[in-house]
């Protein structure tokens, strides 16, 4: 569905990806982790072509820099982590944003359709109730669960995840994954997703990608990467004693 063919990216004399290769399914949730500055949203920038990059990204055997920006919205959609709030919209109008690649350019007005697609998409994150209320008054899980009804009502097959959860109560940060791994499955959507968290990582996903120094390190199931202790050397950190010291405290035994 989505395949990466030797991808490269320089920031003046950094090359920040280097000769990336990789072929994501369809249907298939990936997770990219990776220290800072380890190219992977680099990489997620390549994916969705808002990046210059040397090689190539073919989307179903198209070449991305070939494809009109808003056809190549149509089956790509990006959730990003919040960020300040420019504009005074109320939550319906902005998740019918969603749906202008869907419209006419000569008729950009909102069709039944496309207010009843915003309508179930509101349903879906559970704000309907809020449809009415202006942006700017919701709280930092609220607001980025009106985002991700954008992305619903946008319906791309692939959705790629740029640190969502970053801002988040920790009950919001499980929730929004949970969902969003329903949800993929339900809706056969592909979801790949730079996750900081590793256990978030985890739980959205069974298979991970691990980047370095912008090369793809190690890509494979959860469970193998922990055994494999990879992740040591990645952060410069037992992760596994960490992670079963922390457990400890909350033993009440």
């Amino acid at each position: 569905m989505l395949k990466v063919d030797s991808i490269s990216v320089y920031y003046n004399n950094f090359k920040a990806l280097d000769n990336v290769s990789f072929e994501f399914k369809k249907g298939e949730n990936i997770s990219i982790i990776g220290a800072n500055g380890s190219g992977k949203t680099t990489f997620l920038k390549c994916l969705c072509n808002i990046l210059d990059f040397k090689g190539n990204v073919y989307l179903d055997n198209k070449n991305i820099k070939n494809i009109k920006r808003k056809d190549l919205a149509k089956k790509i959609g990006i959730l990003s982590q919040i960020i300040p709030i420019n504009f005074d919209f109320s939550v319906f109008d902005t998740v019918m944003m969603g749906r202008f690649i869907h419209q006419d350019r000569f008729f950009v007005s909102n069709t039944k359709e496309d207010e009843e697609i915003v309508i179930n998409a509101l349903k879906t994150v559970e704000l309907l109730n809020l449809k009415d209320k202006n942006i700017s008054n919701l709280s930092g899980g609220q607001l980025q669960r009106v985002f991700l009804a954008k992305i619903i009502a946008q319906n791309p097959d692939i959705i790629l995840l740029d640190e969502p959860t970053n801002h988040l109560d920790f009950k919001y940060q499980i929730e929004l994954i949970t969902f969003l791994k329903k949800w993929s499955l339900k809706e056969n959507k592909t979801i790949i997703g730079v996750i900081h968290d590793i256990n978030l990582a985890m739980l959205l996903t069974d298979n991970i990608i691990i980047m370095e120094n912008g090369k793809i390190k190690m890509y494979d199931k959860s469970e193998n990467i922990i055994k494999s202790n990879i992740l040591n050397s990645i952060y410069n950190i037992d992760i596994k004693k960490y992670m079963l010291d922390t457990l400890k405290k909350w033993d009440n035994k």
